[in-house]
């Protein structure tokens, strides 16, 4: 028997997740272990931005089965909005990390979707160092492209017969929500959005000091190591954030979270 859904709380129109890492990760290898479909994207910033513009993708969002807070902000805003008492976000990289330990010990294979062959063959050596019993099932790189539904079908078929459990999914917001959310029922594992994991453990990036990350300056850490690429998402939509935030604290409508059909958009 399926678990009760994770509950979730609105912010700004989206439906965050209340879970903690620990219990992020239980839900996950739950579901590895029942061979159970699980749609899973950790959630910062940039996603719950997205979602103001773009419905299909807020839909989409709203359709996951579980979305973590991966942003100190995102947290805050569960707590100043909600009063959930949630004491750490649900990063995804540590997510990562906290999954392939318990599925080394169960004995679950893992599979990784997107990001380059180089960043692929990185990422699986670290972890593989770091947990000798880890299976690594397979891994697919990027096609930086929208795939068609045969492609898509075809990668649920390898995933398949890969033999994998959990599948990690590295596209980067906001194509690993849509993959994740068209892929849910083709593939009978959970499927689990990470962002930046996959180039961090891979050795390409690096993280922001834990104080800096204590204190939700991850942003910045990363704005000074790609300027060009982040100024227009931190400095436009950080603001804009903390803005809407302020309105729905002082009590303006927000979209429903409610999940509501829409069509799968292929990544990959």
């Amino acid at each position: 028997m399926s678990p009760p859904p994770a509950p979730r709380l609105n912010v700004l129109g989206v439906g965050v997740s209340t879970l903690d890492l620990v219990a992020s990760a239980d839900r996950v290898i739950a579901a590895a272990a029942a061979r159970r479909p699980l749609a899973v994207s950790a959630l910062a910033v940039h996603a719950v931005m997205e979602a103001q513009a773009d419905a299909a993708y807020r839909a989409r969002l709203n359709a996951l089965d579980l979305a973590t807070p991966d942003g100190q902000p995102v947290r805050w805003a569960l707590n100043l909005l909600h009063g959930a008492d949630l004491r750490e976000r649900v990063y995804g990289p540590f997510l990562l990390r906290r999954i392939c330990a318990r599925a080394a010990a169960a004995g679950l294979p893992v599979y990784f979707f997107g990001t380059t062959p180089a960043t692929l063959r990185l990422l699986s050596e670290n972890l593989a160092a770091a947990y000798p019993d880890l299976v690594i099932a397979g891994t697919r790189p990027s096609r930086f492209r929208r795939a068609s539904a045969a492609e898509a079908r075809a990668d649920a078929d390898a995933i398949a017969a890969s033999g994998a459990r959990v599948v990690f999914c590295g596209l980067g917001c906001p194509r690993q929500e849509a993959w994740v959310h068209a892929m849910r029922p083709l593939v009978d594992a959970p499927l689990v959005g990470v962002g930046a994991a996959f180039a961090l453990w891979a050795g390409e990036r690096t993280m922001a000091p834990r104080w800096m990350q204590n204190r939700g300056l991850e942003w910045l850490y990363r704005l000074a190591q790609e300027p060009s690429r982040l100024a227009g998402r931190y400095l436009v939509q950080g603001p804009a954030f903390f803005s809407g935030l302020a309105r729905q604290k002082l009590g303006e409508a927000m979209p429903d979270i409610a999940p509501s059909e829409v069509d799968p958009d292929y990544w990959g």
